[in-house]
């Protein structure tokens, strides 16, 4: 088939290898512009700009998808599908028609659990136990379309956002080559989403940060949940005021007696307001993420201290 992928983070490039290794003709890339990082703030393409860069694809990268000078564009490919994985911009009815079969999108939950923009971090804040991969095909209301192909994966106790996603995105990749077959035959319409809709929206910096009045698990999962970003945080009594950390990785461990955010040992475990959480992996401002053990080495944090 001939196909325009649409993508940006490292989620979506396992499917554009795929789709090239099973001999699709992908005749056009996009993904979101490139954006300035790291200390010299130089302009970085994303993750799927470079693979395909690699692969001596076209790629585009407009601002918007609703500018007609991009839409034309689109138009002008002549696909007859276009395969799109957290591409981040809404397409419009003129984008989703383009193609001769239409636009098809993978999603990384088990729809209707979970639409939009961060599926993967709130099934494991959520505390679920089973999330999914799924191709549906596209329509202009948020990840509303019919479900052609699903798979389910039970979420691990000690899965982290980044841990999920790796192993979804695999998962996901694999799905296309027969999603695409039985659209080219016409063979399948999609299943209607059934159930009540919950949305996943976009995590803010405030409500990343760590509550210790809560239930250790719950506060297990938000950690994981957010690792490796935007990550969950907490402050710890410096020398010059407060430190602002986050944590990567705990674990549940045990009972325990103190205030919520009390460091009970030398080893990080903290009270929270059910039951202990120990710290496994940090990260102070300006440093590489670390054990816990070698972090105190550098950064005491003795029993008694009251995290924030």
């Amino acid at each position: 088939m001939r196909l325009a992928f649409m993508g940006t983070p490292d989620f979506a490039v396992p499917s554009l290898a795929e789709l090239i290794a099973s001999g699709h003709e992908v005749v056009a890339v996009y993904s979101q512009p490139p954006k300035p990082r790291g200390r010299g703030q130089k302009l970085t393409p994303s993750p799927v700009h470079a693979f395909a860069e690699t692969m001596g694809l076209p790629v585009f990268t407009p601002d918007s998808m609703k500018a007609g000078e991009a839409m034309e564009t689109f138009r002008s490919l002549d696909v007859d599908a276009a395969c799109v994985v957290a591409y981040g911009q809404i397409l419009k009815r003129e984008v989703l028609d383009a193609p001769r079969l239409g636009c098809f999108n993978l999603h990384g939950s088990l729809l209707p659990r979970w639409r939009g923009a961060a599926p993967i971090q709130r099934a494991i804040m959520a505390g679920d136990k089973q999330t999914g991969v799924q191709i549906m095909r596209m329509s202009e209301g948020l990840d509303e379309g019919p479900v052609l192909l699903s798979e389910v994966l039970d979420i691990r106790p000690d899965d982290t956002a980044a841990t999920l996603s790796e192993r979804m995105s695999h998962i996901g990749a694999s799905l296309w080559p027969r999603a695409l077959a039985a659209i080219e035959r016409g063979g399948v319409e999609g299943v209607p989403q059934v159930g009540e809709p919950t949305y996943a929206r976009k995590i803010t910096p405030a409500e990343a940060r760590i509550d210790w009045t809560r239930p250790a698990g719950e506060i297990d999962a938000h950690i994981r949940g957010l690792s490796p970003f935007p990550g969950a945080w907490f402050e710890a009594p410096g020398p010059d005021g407060p430190v602002r950390m986050k944590a990567l990785m705990s674990r549940v461990s045990g009972p325990g007696t103190g205030a919520p955010g009390e460091v009970l040992d030398g080893g990080l475990r903290v009270a929270c307001g059910e039951g202990v959480l120990r710290l496994l992996t940090v990260q102070r401002p300006g440093k590489a993420a670390q054990a816990a053990d070698e972090m105190l080495r550098g950064f005491p944090i003795p029993a008694g201290t009251v995290l924030t």
